[in-house]
């Protein structure tokens, strides 16, 4: 069955959906994006990530030719009709075109480009959810606003590609004082002897993940302490245990980093409370369609 899909004003199918060749986003990657989780059919953290949307809208100078209460219609109507119960709606916002390829923004009367689409995929009985994932170090070559979730991430196709060839899932990335940013993709932690959760504090050298919060959130609910600050390669390899989040993998064991095995090599006990707690509360709280 063709997906429908959602560009600027109209539900089509997949095989007919158009936008301009000059799009900024196409020509300049001058465009921002959003991806929120969808189960049973239901929105998962969505108001943060509109929230984060709209912040990124801000950094840009960028503006949502909608309301935000369109936007949430647009999303579970895509749900309805692509039938979705598990997986993704992605959300893209570009700054249009005057019609031609031009460095200078376009006039403010020209509207930007929306586009909305749904993707199935599992999201929590997966290979990666229970067996975890190898990651290997590299070098982090991204631009300096990594705080906006934008739309040029060569650099992150660039890593999880050459991790690939390592024979790895993915990759930490590392800033130029040898401690780690986050993953190619999503949010690093690292989980110490002692049981304290040890992740790299907010800037603009990562993004703000939305399920990192709710993670860290529920850590603190629990008791874990939580030490926001950077780590080290060498802090991650002595660590008893690491995972990752994102909006797609929700909590992931990392059981390897640059072939050093944590622990015995499989899923940790404090990572699997941590994504055993997450999965119930998103399920639980992920967002109907509105009445």
């Amino acid at each position: 069955m063709s997906r429908t899909v959602y560009v600027n004003g109209s539900y089509v199918a997949e095989q007919d959906a158009k936008i301009s060749i000059f799009d900024r986003g196409f020509l300049f990657g001058d465009a921002i994006y959003e991806v929120t989780a969808v189960l049973n059919g239901r929105l998962v953290d969505n108001p943060g990530h509109l929230a984060r949307l709209e912040r990124s809208c801000g950094e840009l100078g960028l503006v949502l030719p909608i309301r935000q209460d369109q936007l949430v219609a647009i999303q579970h109507k895509l749900i309805d009709i692509n039938q979705l119960q598990e997986g993704s709606v992605y959300i893209q916002l570009s700054r249009g075109t005057d019609g031609d390829r031009d460095f200078h923004f376009p006039q403010p009367s020209v509207q930007a480009t929306l586009v909305v689409f749904t993707q199935a995929r599992k999201l929590v009985d997966n290979s990666q959810a229970r067996n975890g994932i190898r990651v290997v170090t590299l070098d982090d070559i991204r631009w300096q606003r990594r705080d906006i979730k934008v739309v040029a991430l060569l650099a992150a196709c660039l890593a999880k590609q050459q991790a690939q060839s390592l024979g790895a899932d993915d990759a930490f990335l590392v800033a130029e004082d040898g401690t780690i940013t986050e993953g190619s993709s999503c949010n690093a932690f690292i989980i110490d002897k002692q049981g304290h959760i040890i992740t790299r504090p907010l800037g603009r050298d990562l993004l703000h993940g939305i399920t990192r919060r709710a993670l860290l959130e529920l850590a603190d609910q629990q008791g874990i302490v939580l030490e926001e600050r950077p780590f080290t390669r060498e802090e991650a390899y002595q660590a008893a245990e690491a995972f990752i989040t994102s909006a797609t993998s929700f909590v992931w064991p990392v059981t390897h980093i640059d072939g050093h095995r944590l622990g015995d090599g499989a899923p940790g006990p404090m990572t699997r409370r941590l994504q055993q707690l997450y999965h119930a509360v998103a399920a639980g709280a992920a967002e109907p369609p509105p009445s």
